[in-house]
């Protein structure tokens, strides 16, 4: 599974955090919620780089992360993320083949 630490950077510059002050507890924290959610939508994290599972970790981070103000669009638009992957051959367990 990727971890909190290959991710990190790629969250940080995406959120435009620009202090290390999270990277020990909330953003961790925050990369493994996401990766929870996603499994409990029936999605397989893999354990090397995905650019779709990526971004939707990430924006489900951006979401969680402090109070944006964009909050409604990034809900919206990381629910369709996760949907599009639960409902795609090769990112859930059902749909491998």
């Amino acid at each position: 599974m990727v971890t909190p630490e290959t991710i990190l950077p790629l969250l940080k510059q995406s959120a435009r955090v620009n202090t290390d002050k999270f990277d020990e507890l909330q953003l961790p924290h925050l990369i493994k919620a996401a990766q929870a959610d996603l499994g409990i939508a029936g999605v397989i994290v893999p354990d090397k780089y995905d650019a779709l599972v990526d971004e939707a970790i990430i924006t489900y981070c951006i979401l969680h992360f402090g109070l944006p103000e964009d909050a409604e669009r990034l809900k919206r638009s990381y629910d369709e993320q996760k949907a599009q992957l639960s409902n795609t051959t090769g990112y859930t367990e059902w749909r491998r083949g």
